[in-house]
């Protein structure tokens, strides 16, 4: 262990114990790299931080790729409150052994840890686990294998399904997302790689001096390369529909295997929000016991991977959103645990925050029973054309109306700007972005209602349906929902896209017929937000999402395993029609919940 770490860590853990006034505090024990063998022999390393008293304490655990160095602060605090807090290295990350690869080592390490933990000398035998996005994933994949000592879950941030709503989405590969968070994760899986070939011995007696090798691997090898070094994201490629590979770790598919309770923390402009509010409904009507039916509980905020704090890309929150991760985790197991009535005793298991009202409220359900969905018709002169249109939005059905048409161009793909984004907010920023210059293009078609005459709510799941055709075999229809402020600010709320060929079924992918029209659905997620009077609900779509989604070429081709396939190497233009009239009747559906 690095001697100034070592040091950092005794003083934090001394003022720790030195802090510890209240009642129910307790000072910290901190145990570092402890051992854990899995049922195949590899070794994975733990720590642990546990209170220096006599008894034994309910056991949360975290198992992450992201080191679980970054975990002192939680685990001084936690165990400060009467709990062992043991933060464990997944396979093939850090400090622990054997080789890393998404998701397939979840269900079986996460279920060996849990069990070891509850045998520990101090542990009451009650084991929770916590935190988001990838270490959301281990708690989900190891509560499919019922550990019998697994207690409850908290799961922040994080997928259902590892196809539709981690890799792709409405059939569109997540290209941002996948290659932000590959080119992340495959840095420890290089530093290891350099760290296990690099001996001096092997080059000592290359000549001439400047050829000496920094590091030995075999000479036809490439270390950097995504195939040696991420693996699993050819594997991604290789599987577009939903086959087998997904399958085998869908959480969808294994709803009724979970028998524990389980808080759900999502949030509003999160890339897996779909995922987080799936997990909730799907354990909350198909959990595999009476207490994990009964025992879920949703908290939905503002950000996850697009941010923290009041201010979220653009726009600023106000002082009532900021809720701390940590104080949430151990409040739920407060509750769970030891039984304190706060705020998850409420008996209303659904906390959400509403944007533009920008307040906290508990609800009794999700979605909510008392929002009714609203059809918002799209209307235009048959020019939508960017804002300079004549499209509108309205819940007057459609008579005889011409359709609206663009020209989508793979070489130039409408920008991304902001959304649900991760991993790399340095070089495209998350979150609520002005839309505006989006809005200006010409292959984007844009709805938008008269000004709101009075405050308007929509809360809950967002979808588009949508009759439309292309000149093309395939191409993509996307959906964005836009809130337009009084000074022209296009803030942009939820957002959604399907690859043609994947409008009947993941699985079975069929290409569409040029000319043909279609009615297609395009699920948008959700959001909570109040169109304050004045503002202007508006919608856009077109065929492009770029970067976030990879771009569909139009070809019908999969380009993405065969280079020597020429027709995989070109795309081709396509002119997309959205058809709105009284036989095709093109309407955005929102939930509408009445002002109190």
């Amino acid at each position: 262990m690095n001697p100034f770490r070592r040091m950092w860590l005794l003083i934090i853990l001394a003022t720790s114990v030195g802090t510890c006034s209240a009642a129910d505090q307790y000072p910290v024990t901190y145990e570092r790299g402890v051992k854990v063998t899995m049922r195949d022999g590899v070794i994975l390393r733990a720590d642990i931080y546990r209170p220096s008293a006599d008894g034994r304490f309910p056991v949360l655990l975290q198992r992450t790729p992201y080191n679980k160095d970054n975990e002192v602060a939680f685990g001084l605090k936690a165990a400060a409150s009467g709990y062992v807090v043991v933060v464990e290295d997944v396979r093939g990350r850090y400090a622990s052994e054997g080789d890393w690869y998404v998701f397939k080592n979840e269900p079986n390490d996460g279920y060996d840890t849990i069990e070891w933990v509850a045998t520990l000398p101090y542990s009451n035998g009650k084991v929770g686990m916590f935190g988001g996005s990838y270490v959301g994933a281990t708690q989900m994949l190891a509560a499919i294998t019922h550990p019998p000592h697994l207690a409850g879950i908290c799961p922040v941030v994080t997928a259902s399904n590892y196809h539709e709503n981690w890799t792709y989405t409405g059939g569109a590969f997540a290209q941002w997302f996948n290659e932000s968070w590959t080119s992340g994760l495959s840095q420890n899986t290089y530093e290891r790689a350099v760290s296990n070939n690099t001996n001096a011995l092997i080059g000592m007696w290359t000549l001439p001096l400047t050829r000496y090798p920094l590091y030995n691997q075999g000479k036809d090898s490439d270390p950097t390369s995504t195939g040696t070094l991420a693996p699993y994201f050819l594997d991604w490629l290789a599987h577009p529909s939903y086959d087998e590979y997904w399958k085998a770790l869908s959480i969808e598919e294994h709803f009724g295997d979970i028998k524990v309770p389980a808080l759900h923390i999502a949030a509003w402009y999160d890339l897996f929000l779909g995922g987080s509010l799936r997990n909730y409904e799907g354990l909350r009507d198909h959990g595999g016991s009476d207490d994990a039916r009964k025992g879920q509980q949703l908290v939905v905020m503002v950000g996850g991977h697009a941010g923290s704090g009041r201010k979220i890309g653009d726009v600023d929150f106000g002082p009532n959103l900021d809720r701390d991760e940590d104080d949430l985790t151990l409040r739920w197991y407060d509750y769970l645990f030891k039984g304190e009535k706060n705020d998850f005793a409420s008996g209303k298991p659904v906390q959400i925050f509403v944007m533009g009202a920008n307040q906290w409220r508990t609800e009794e359900a999700w979605p909510l029973g008392r929002a009714k969905g609203t059809r918002y018709f799209l209307h235009s002169a048959g020019k939508a054309n960017s804002l300079r249109g004549n499209g509108s939005l309205s819940t007057a059905t459609p008579g005889k109306e011409s359709a609206d048409q663009y020209v989508y161009d793979p070489g130039n793909p409408v920008p991304t700007v902001g959304g649900p984004l991760c991993c790399d907010g340095q070089h495209l920023p998350a979150g609520p972005r002005d839309q505006r210059s989006v809005e200006a293009r010409d292959d984007v078609l844009v709805y938008s209602t008269p000004p709101m005459s009075e405050d308007t709510e929509v809360t809950g799941p967002v979808t588009l349906e949508l009759f439309g055709k292309s000149s093309a075999v395939d191409t993509d229809f996307t959906a964005k929902l836009v809130d337009v402020w009084p000074d022209g600010f296009a803030q942009n709320l939820t957002e959604g896209i399907l690859r043609a060929r994947y409008r009947d079924s993941r699985e079975t992918p069929t290409l569409i017929n040029p000319g043909q029209v279609y009615k297609m659905a395009i699920d948008m997620w959700a959001t909570s937000n109040v169109f304050k009077k004045g503002h202007v609900l508006r919608l856009e779509i077109s065929s492009s999402n770029f970067p976030r989604f990879d771009r569909n070429l139009n070809t019908g081709a999969m380009r993405y395993m065969k280079a020597s396939d020429a027709k995989s190497e070109v795309f081709v233009s396509a002119t997309s029609t959205i058809l709105h009239d009284a036989e095709h009747p093109s309407a955005l559906v929102l939930p509408v919940v009445g002002m109190k």
